[in-house]
C-alpha cells in the first residue's frame, strides 16, 4: 500500500469510519491519489473538487440530520464524531478523578494544532469561548482615548461591533465606518483609506464577512494600516476552517476567530491570535492563576508579571474537554487538507451563484472568484427574505440565515464540506419555486 493510501486508511480509522467502507473509498479514488505533502494546508492526499464518493465519506463522518439540509455553517458549524467522541472521552477520564485536564501536553498538542491553521507559533494563541470574546480582549485593552477613531464597516457581526460601541459610548473614542463594495478589492481599499486621520488607532476588519460571505483584501489592508501606523485587527470567524489563513502574510496585530463555526468544534470555544511583538500593546482586561508569571502567592512574594505568551489573556478555569474536542476537529480538518476543502467550498459557492443568476435571483454576495467564499447571500424580489426563509425551511427543510446586518434584507446560504452538489441543486429548486409565488 502506497503512502498516500495509508494516509487515507488512518484518516477514516479516526474519524469512525468501517474498514469495509474505507476499502471501497480507495478502490474510486485510490489511483489518483498523489504522494503526501508536508505543506499543512494540503492534507494527506490530493483530493479533487468532484471525488465525490471520497466527500460522500467525509459527510458519513457527521452525525448531523439527513432529514434536513443544513446550511448555516456561518452561523454554527456541524462537529464530526471524532470531535464528539473526543469530547466525551475527555469528559469521563477528567471526572473519574475530578480534575481540570489544563495539563501542559493537552493544551500544547491542540494549539500546536492550531498554530498550523492560522500559520502562527503556539505560544501566540490563547482559548476563549468564541470570536466575540477575542474581540472583546483586544477591543477594551487597546489604550484609546477620548477623540481617538477605530475604523470599521457595515457589514460586521454585532459580536464585534458592540464592542467598539460600547467604548465609544464609555469613554468616548470614534467610530467610523465604510460599506463594503462587492465591485472591486481596491475599491474596499480606498474606502478604508478615505476613513483614516491623523487621529486613526485603530482597524476592524473580518477575513470574510458574515453578511456577504465577501472575502476582504485584508493583506493589502494590512498594508495600508501598517504604513500608517495603525494597530490591526481581523475578524476571523468565518475563515478559518472554511480556507487557507495565513496571520503573518495578513499583517494583522490580532485575529480572532470561533471553534464552533467553521473549525467544527465544540460550541464554547475560540482561538484568539495575538502577534508577539504586540503583546505588550494590549492590556489583559481580565486576570487569573494562568495569567501570570511566578508562585501563586503574588501577594506576600510582592511580584506580578502577566506571562511572555498570549497566555496572559487566559484566565480562570475553563472547559478542558471542550478544547480536546476542538483539537479534533482540527485534526480532522488537516488530515483533508484546508487547501483541498477550500477548493471544494470554492466550487459549491460558484455553483450556487452560477444557478441563481439563472433563475434570475439578485445575488447580493461578490461574484469574483477572488472574492466570493462559500457564504452566499441573495434575495428574491418578490418576498422579503423572511417569507423566503420560512418557505424554505417548511417546504425543503433547509436551514438558513436571514441577513439584516447593513439594511440587506436578504438570505444567506453557507456551504461546507458536508454540503454536496445535489443539496446546491435543492436549493435552486426551492428558490424557484419560491420566486414562481
Amino acid at each position: 500500500m502506497d503512502k498516500s493510501h495509508m494516509l487515507r486508511r488512518d484518516f477514516f480509522k479516526r474519524t469512525g469510519q468501517s474498514l469495509a467502507a474505507l476499502w471501497a473509498l480507495q478502490t474510486t479514488i485510490g489511483r489518483r491519489a498523489n504522494a503526501a505533502t508536508t505543506q499543512p494546508h494540503a492534507g494527506g492526499a490530493n483530493i479533487t473538487v468532484h471525488d465525490d464518493a471520497f466527500w460522500a465519506q467525509v459527510r458519513d463522518a457527521f452525525p448531523l440530520t439527513r432529514k434536513s439540509t443544513y446550511l448555516n455553517t456561518g452561523g454554527l458549524g456541524a462537529s464530526p464524531k471524532v470531535s464528539i467522541d473526543e469530547l466525551k472521552n475527555k469528559i469521563d477520564e477528567f471526572e473519574e478523578v475530578s480534575k481540570t485536564g489544563h495539563t501542559h501536553q493537552l493544551w500544547s498538542e491542540v494549539k500546536n494544532k492550531a498554530g498550523l491553521i492560522l500559520g502562527c507559533d503556539a505560544d501566540e494563541i490563547a482559548y476563549t469561548r468564541n470570536t466575540t470574546e477575542g474581540a472583546s480582549i483586544i477591543c477594551n485593552g487597546l489604550r484609546l482615548q477620548r477623540g481617538d477613531e477605530v475604523i470599521t464597516s457595515t457589514h460586521e457581526h454585532v459580536g464585534n461591533i458592540v464592542s467598539w460601541l460600547a467604548r465609544q459610548k464609555r469613554d468616548g473614542i470614534v467610530v467610523k465606518t465604510f460599506t463594503p463594495s462587492t465591485r472591486s478589492a481596491q475599491e474596499n481599499i480606498e474606502r478604508i483609506a478615505a476613513l483614516i486621520t491623523p487621529k486613526t488607532r485603530a482597524l476592524s476588519i473580518s477575513h470574510v464577512t458574515c453578511a456577504t460571505g465577501q472575502i476582504l483584501p485584508v493583506k493589502t489592508i494590512g498594508e495600508l494600516a501598517a504604513a500608517h501606523g495603525i494597530w490591526y485587527f481581523v475578524d476571523g470567524a468565518q475563515a478559518p476552517g472554511m480556507l487557507p489563513v495565513d496571520v503573518r502574510d495578513i499583517g494583522c496585530h490580532a485575529y480572532a476567530t470561533s471553534g464552533h463555526k467553521w473549525l467544527l468544534g465544540p460550541k464554547g470555544t475560540g482561538l484568539l491570535y495575538v502577534r508577539r511583538d504586540a503583546l505588550n500593546t494590549i492590556d489583559p482586561t481580565y486576570g487569573g492563576g494562568y495569567s501570570a508569571n511566578g508562585h501563586w502567592d503574588m501577594i506576600s512574594s510582592g511580584q506580578f508579571e502577566w506571562t511572555s505568551t498570549a497566555q496572559r489573556f487566559e484566565y480562570g478555569t475553563v472547559s478542558a474537554p471542550l478544547f480536546a474536542g476542538l483539537g479534533a476537529s482540527m485534526q480532522f480538518l488537516l488530515d483533508i487538507g484546508i487547501d483541498n476543502i477550500w477548493r471544494r467550498n470554492h466550487a459549491l459557492g460558484a455553483m450556487l451563484i452560477k444557478g441563481l443568476n439563472e433563475l434570475g435571483a439578485e445575488v447580493v454576495s461578490p461574484q469574483d472568484k477572488n472574492e466570493h467564499s462559500s457564504i452566499i447571500t441573495f434575495r428574491l424580489h418578490n418576498m422579503p427574505y423572511g417569507e423566503l426563509q420560512r418557505f424554505l425551511t417548511q417546504h425543503y427543510q433547509m436551514r438558513t440565515r436571514g441577513i439584516y446586518e447593513g439594511g440587506l434584507d436578504a438570505l444567506r446560504v453557507s456551504l461546507h464540506l458536508y454540503n454536496s452538489p445535489a443539496e446546491v441543486e435543492r436549493v435552486l429548486e426551492g428558490v424557484a419555486a419560491a420566486k414562481k409565488l
